[in-house]
C-alpha cells in the first residue's frame, strides 16, 4: 500500500504545472573492445542510477542501433545527429575508445559546455572532453597525468578518483580500469555527483 501511495504521489508531482524532468544525454561509443562490459557494467548502471533520481534518461549513438550485452539489451533513442543539446539538463559519458572518437563526440560535449550544463566524463571519454577545450585550467582525473597534452591546456591533474570544478565532472576510473587494476570504480560517484549539479543547478 504505502508504495502505491509513494507512485501516485509521484504521478501527482510530475503532472503539476511548472514541473519539469530533469533530461541527461548518455553518450555511447559503439565498438568498444569491452563493449558488452561497459554496457552491463557502467553504462546499465549509469542508466538506472539516474532514472533512481527521478531524470529522464536518453542515450545517444552513431548509428542507434541496438546495443547488447548477453541477455541485456539497450535500444538508443536517438542517433547523435538528431541530438539538440538544448533538451537536456546535462550530458554524461561513459568510458569509450579514444582513438576513434568521432568529432560528433567532441562536438556535443563542446557545445553543452558552453550553454552552461554540466558535462560529466569517465576514463576514456575523459580524453574527449579533453580535445573539446573543457580542461583548459581545470582540475581534472584520470588514470594517468596528462599534463605534457596539449588538449589537457593549463588543466590540474589531481588523481584517479571523481573531481569536480564548476560545471565538469571527471572520473579516472570506470569499470573495466577497475577490474584490471584493483582501484575504485567511479562509475556510481561520478553519477551521483551530476545529479547533484544538476539539481544544484536548478535552484
Amino acid at each position: 500500500m504505502k508504495r502505491i501511495i509513494a507512485l501516485l504521489s509521484f504521478a501527482i508531482v510530475l503532472a503539476a504545472p511548472g514541473y519539469s524532468v530533469h533530461k541527461v544525454l548518455l553518450l555511447v561509443k559503439e565498438g568498444s573492445p569491452q563493449q558488452e562490459f561497459m554496457l552491463a557494467n557502467e553504462v546499465g548502471k549509469m542508466m538506472e542510477a539516474l532514472k533512481n533520481a527521478g531524470f529522464d534518461v536518453k542515450v545517444a549513438t552513431l548509428t542507434g542501433e541496438l546495443l547488447r550485452s548477453g541477455p541485456m539489451k539497450i535500444r538508443p533513442d536517438l542517433k547523435i545527429s538528431e541530438v539538440k543539446i538544448d533538451d537536456y539538463d546535462g550530458l554524461l559519458l561513459p568510458c569509450m575508445t579514444i582513438d576513434t572518437a568521432d568529432t560528433e563526440f567532441i562536438t556535443l560535449a563542446k557545445a553543452a559546455a558552453e550553454k552552461g550544463k554540466p558535462v560529466a566524463a569517465q576514463a576514456g571519454s575523459v580524453m574527449i572532453i579533453a580535445r573539446a577545450g573543457l580542461l583548459k585550467g581545470k582540475k581534472y582525473a584520470l588514470s594517468v597525468d596528462m599534463s605534457s597534452d596539449p588538449d589537457f591546456g593549463s588543466g590540474q591533474y589531481i588523481g584517479q578518483g571523481v573531481v569536480q570544478d564548476g560545471n565538469i565532472l571527471t572520473s579516472g576510473i570506470c569499470p573495466w580500469l577497475a577490474k584490471a587494476t584493483g582501484l575504485q570504480d567511479g562509475t556510481e560517484e561520478l553519477t551521483k555527483q551530476l545529479v547533484n549539479t544538476i539539481l544544484e543547478n536548478s535552484k
